[in-house]
């Protein structure tokens, strides 16, 4: 059939052909707004309400130096380290934790992980909030700032044994480098929610009262002090300024023993001050005298989240456990066991840095051979690279002069080090031993930068470690 030519459209033809031609602007106006709705609601693989778990995907968004569409990112993380003593029969029911934590980074909404990982019963949450803290060390809420979490919409969740929940978006402007309210009640008449998951030693002091306090601006009623953050295991933030997270997984080195309290004084919290500063500060390998890091990797590995010579925009947060050993349980699950949980699980990943292995030589009856740990490590690096995650790695610190020091450990860790320097473990390295360690006593830290135990840094050294990280690294 021959078509008609367009001056030859009768009017019943001109009508079709109108209609038509409304309909397929209509599908494609269609199309075009689904496509919005789901680029929006799936920007981080996540329930668009912020409850749920994560689909997987946590890398960001590609970070080429323009704004960024808003998404969700780690401003703190906290590993469950295990069950608390004296919890098994009742957790802590009837009680409220006001768990005081630093956001690194801001952003327009919030979400909150809690976990019952090393629960054996149900634990039953009555009320939630998060706040802006009126000021450093004390339980007192920025007034206005304290807002009602829900989860799936209901003010109440019960989180199942073994298992966490995340809440639902609340919006409430988070300025960056603040500490923050996460306060949670267990109603007395609900699941005891034994024992309690918590990780101690948390060089922060939250608080605790009697009863349901999680609404309280004033924290008067808070009368207990701790150091342990319970239930809590991560914070989020939406942001629009911050294309991603570094995940600081290691032992207690990463998680900051020996630090001093309430003063945010890890090597992690250091890095973090620097990025969010753009790197301002940054000292350099020429500033030391020292090559602190190097770049030669395998090479096989994800490129960096920088754009060309920027500062990278990223956010840090910790998975540090103190003893954590990287093959075997001992506090905490071993590094293998928990990486997929404590770092893949993180919201917006585009960075690990692992620090972990002198645990396996020091705290085991005998020294773990070298290829064992190094096997440990490149496992931990090829399951990063899976999931497009840039791997950096550290040396193993000096630790002569501690109970657990021994020639055959030094052996090998020294030996362990020189693979990682090798390039044959991780697609780029921070050397921390090189760092830390004396020049004339190798095998030891610089006494500027002992905390006094001879294994774990002070504060100078802590900060040595974080400005001693080369930004380069992190970047394309």
């Amino acid at each position: 059939m021959t078509a008609p030519s367009p001056g030859r459209f009768n009017s019943r033809q001109r009508r079709s052909l109108l209609g038509a031609l409304v309909a397929l602007v209509v599908l494609g106006v269609a199309g075009i707004f689904t496509a919005v709705l789901v680029g929006v609601s799936g920007a981080d693989g996540d329930d668009p309400r912020g409850s749920g778990r994560n689909t997987g995907r946590t890398a960001g968004p590609v970070d080429r130096g323009g704004a960024l569409t808003p998404h969700w990112v780690g401003t703190w993380s906290a590993a469950p380290v295990g069950p608390e003593p004296d919890t098994y029969r009742r957790g802590h029911s009837g009680r409220t934790f006001r768990n005081v934590v630093h956001a690194g980074i801001g952003g327009d909404q919030v979400r909150i992980t809690l976990s019952n990982l090393y629960g054996e019963q149900p634990l039953r949450i009555g009320s939630a909030t998060v706040a802006l803290a009126a000021g450093a060390t004390t339980p007192a809420a920025e007034r206005g700032s304290l807002a009602p979490l829900t989860f799936g919409g209901a003010a109440t969740v019960t989180v199942p044994p073994g298992d966490e929940v995340t809440s639902d978006a609340v919006g409430l402007r988070v300025p960056a480098d603040t500490d923050l309210l996460v306060s949670t009640f267990a109603p007395a008449s609900g699941e005891p929610g034994g024992p309690v998951t918590y990780h101690p030693g948390a060089r922060q002091t939250s608080y605790a009262a009697d009863g349901d306090r999680t609404q309280d601006e004033s924290g008067d009623p808070y009368d207990a002090r701790t150091t342990a953050w319970r239930h809590l295991v991560a914070v989020d933030v939406r942001t629009d300024r911050t294309a991603g997270t570094i995940v600081a997984f290691g032992d207690s080195i990463t998680d900051g023993a020996m630090s001093s309290v309430d003063e945010n004084r890890r090597w992690t919290d250091v890095l973090a001050d620097r990025l969010r500063k753009g790197g301002a500060d940054e000292q350099s390998a020429a500033d030391t005298g020292t090559d602190i890091t190097t770049g030669t990797g395998t090479g096989t590995g994800t490129a960096g989240p920088g754009k060309g010579g920027a500062t990278p925009r990223l956010s840090v947060v910790n998975a540090g456990i103190s003893g954590n050993r990287l093959l075997r349980e001992g506090v905490g699950p071993s590094g293998l066991d928990r990486f997929d949980r404590d770092v893949l699980s993180r919201a917006g990943v585009r960075v690990v840095v692992i620090e972990l292995g002198i645990n396996d030589i020091g705290r085991t009856a005998r020294p773990t051979e070298p290829e064992k740990i190094v096997a440990g490590l490149r496992e931990l690096t090829e399951r990063a690279r899976a999931r497009g995650i840039l791997v950096v790695g550290s040396t193993l610190t000096p630790y002569g002069g501690h109970k657990s020091y021994s020639a055959e450990g030094e052996s090998v860790r020294r030996a362990v080090n020189a693979r990682i320097r090798a390039g044959e473990v991780f697609d780029a390295v921070v050397d921390f031993d090189r760092i830390l360690r004396d020049p004339e006593a190798p095998d030891r830290l610089r006494a500027e930068y002992d905390s006094g135990d001879h294994l774990h840094p002070g504060d100078a050294g802590y900060r040595a470690m974080g400005r001693g990280f080369d930004l380069k690294l992190l970047r394309s």
